[in-house]
């Protein structure tokens, strides 16, 4: 009876030594003193581990909480792992092999976070009003965040203009489309998708900052020498009309005036610190300045999330703007806004999505016109040859008939263009049985 009893407590005693590391983890990895965030998912049988880091396969151990893998990059670069697991934290050494290195590996500390488990009970949405303080000028992942909330959360707040200039006119940062944020949403971790939902958008003053300038992609020689007078205008906002209009109006524009159509310039994530983090007047897959006019009340923006927490930022409020934001801005003010968020998993976007009542969109966004189209045009492929398994040749039949694009930014770095796509004819795709209805009634981005 008591080696019995001994055994059984053996056993135990060895089980509680073997923790559970199967699952996605959040690594933190000192590179040469510059923190960088790479994937990590690992598999447990027993004591055997596999997975992946980075996209690598892996391979190894896991002995009384201690970890070892080798994972192999495809081009020949390997990484090795020793590490300790304890709970739900990863500490260990990796020691790195780049491709182009390979015979001079480097050590490098870091350490793991295991993402939230998805337990099928969400948490009570919580409503945030949220009051800023200060403002940022770059979507970086290195600011700390002004609130943490959780998925299905909804934040109130408040966004300065272009300028820095609140809703009074008090200068509260300096300009460059200085954002509100970032805010981290528990559970996020990269290779997930966040889900902005714009619930509400109001304005909050009654004037508007542009200018009568024409962006030089916009811009023929003839207009370019013609165009010699081109300052700041400043616009009144009726707010209950909802009408914008110069206050100071040239003899031909004395009754010109335009609907109001609020919009956000900016919404982004923080990109991976590894890279220097981009301004607010810059774009990319991340989000951030799209100037994108169907950004607006109603609609659904996704991007993928590059690091924990995503790290969410809003601002350069529009009161209206044209396609393509030709004088360089828009109707530049400050405004009222409030956003639902949501962590979406295993859907694998690469760049912002948009989603309204009546139609999915891709936003394209490169150096070119010509560089952004066809980024719009791969994003609506892998988006449809995911959901509903198209071929390349039934995605050119269906982009052939269906396609509508518009050129959304030409103002900054990057060109904007927008590949949109009805719901009302994707409803008559065929979608895989795996997946749900034959015929869904309304697609949506989310699985």
């Amino acid at each position: 009876m008591k080696l019995l009893s001994a055994a059984i407590l053996f056993a135990a005693t060895a089980s509680a030594q073997q923790p559970n590391a199967g699952g996605k983890w959040i690594t933190n990895i000192d590179t040469f003193g510059t923190p960088t965030n790479w994937n990590l998912t690992l598999e447990q049988n027993g004591d055997h581990i596999t997975g992946e880091l980075g996209g690598d396969k892996l391979e190894g151990s896991l002995k009384n909480g201690k970890l070892s893998f080798h994972a192999k990059d495809p081009q020949g670069g390997y990484e090795d792992v020793t590490a300790t697991v304890s709970g739900d934290t990863i500490t260990g050494s990796l020691v790195w092999a780049q491709n182009a290195a390979v015979s001079h590996p480097t050590t490098h500390t870091f350490t793991a976070t295991r993402a939230a488990l998805k337990t099928g009970v969400a948490p009570q949405p919580t409503f945030h009003d949220f009051t800023p303080t200060v403002f940022r000028r770059q979507f970086s992942a290195a600011y700390e965040p002004v609130l943490t909330v959780n998925s299905g959360d909804t934040i109130h707040t408040w966004t300065v203009d272009a300028a820095g200039y609140d809703a009074t006119g008090t200068p509260r940062s300096l300009g460059g489309n200085p954002q509100t944020g970032p805010f981290f949403i528990n559970g996020a971790a990269p290779g997930d998708v966040l889900a902005i939902h714009i619930r509400r958008l109001r304005l909050n003053r009654d004037w508007a900052i542009s200018t009568n300038s024409i962006v030089d992609r916009a811009n023929p020689p003839g207009i370019a020498r013609r165009l010699t007078d081109s300052g700041v205008v400043r616009w009144h906002l009726d707010l209950e009309k909802g009408l914008a209009s110069p206050e100071k109006p040239g003899p031909h524009m004395a009754t010109y005036s335009v609907p109001l159509k609020p919009m956000l310039g900016c919404i982004g994530v923080a990109t991976d610190p590894s890279g220097p983090a981009p301004r607010t007047g810059d774009s990319g897959n991340f989000g951030g300045n799209m100037d994108f006019n169907e950004v607006t009340e109603g609609a659904t923006l996704y991007l993928p999330v590059r690091v924990a927490g995503a790290l969410l930022y809003l601002g350069d409020g529009h009161a209206v703007q044209g396609d393509g934001e030709t004088t360089g801005d828009a109707l530049e003010t400050s405004m009222d806004v409030t956003v639902t968020v949501e962590v979406v998993h295993d859907v694998p976007i690469r760049g912002p999505f948009l989603e309204t009542p009546t139609h999915l969109m891709a936003i394209g966004l490169d150096g070119s016109i010509d560089a952004a189209f066809q980024d719009a045009t791969e994003r609506m492929e892998n988006y449809l040859a995911r959901v509903y398994k198209l071929t390349p040749s039934e995605f050119a039949m269906v982009l052939g008939t269906a396609a509508e694009y518009k050129v959304s930014e030409v103002a900054d770095r990057n060109a904007g263009v927008i590949l949109k796509m009805a719901k009302s004819k994707l409803d008559t795709l065929t979608k895989p049985v795996s997946q749900g209805q034959a015929n869904p009634a309304s697609p949506t981005i989310t699985p």
